[in-house]
């Protein structure tokens, strides 16, 4: 059986799909395609996503593209840990939080907090401070929607780690990196305390870029 998945170790969604494939145990290779490389996206990585977005994944044949079906399928597929609840109710609020993390947080936290006050200055330009002005509500509303969803016991949804905890971590791992969302997040006794225990996770620092 081989496992790839394609994509650049810095991309958040890859990222997400790498923390699955770990905790599920499911040994893999990181075949590199940057969409950010000068010469642009392969030609034969169409093949795999015809968007070229980043990650895809093969198994033995079986292609998939988009972070969430691949999540799921390796959840699914792969002796371990189960990381989706058994319960309609708890699977639905996992569900709404991955949906919440890619429509608001993903867009706000990492490209108008962390890449403007961050990644933007360090590669010797300006940041754009009424991007960050308007991004930071919007954040402080995910932190904030997050906290209140969150039920009792370490993880988002409880005692078990599942999809959703793995879907918000690599988000808030750009997110704290700027001090705005460092503050932000230290503010927040439940998710500060989330975060210690994701960050905290053998598979996370596995999974930490290299740039």
């Amino acid at each position: 059986m081989t496992v790839r998945l394609y994509g650049a170790d810095y991309s958040v969604y890859v990222r997400i799909a790498r923390l699955v494939l770990i905790e599920k145990g499911v040994d893999h290779e990181l075949v590199p395609v940057d969409v950010f490389s000068p010469e642009g996206i392969p030609a034969w990585y169409r093949d795999l996503h015809p968007f070229g977005r980043i990650p895809a994944f093969e198994r033995d044949g079986f292609r998939l593209f988009e972070t969430s079906a691949i999540a799921r399928y390796v959840d699914e597929a792969f002796p371990g840990p189960a990381l989706q609840p058994a319960k309609a109710r708890a699977r639905a609020v996992m569900n709404q939080i991955i949906g919440l993390l890619d429509a608001y947080a993903y867009r706000s936290m990492v490209w108008d907090v962390y890449v403007e006050r961050v990644s933007k200055p360090r590669a010797g330009h300006m940041s754009d401070e009424n991007r960050i002005a308007a991004a930071l509500p919007v954040a402080r509303t995910c932190i904030e929607t997050l906290s209140r969803l969150k039920a009792a016991g370490p993880w988002l949804l409880g005692e078990e780690l599942t999809l959703a905890d793995l879907h918000a971590a690599p988000i808030f791992a750009y997110f704290v990196r700027a001090p705005e969302g460092s503050a932000m997040l230290e503010g927040n006794p439940a998710m500060s305390a989330w975060w210690r225990e994701i960050a905290a996770r053998p598979s996370f620092a596995a999974t930490e870029p290299t740039s």
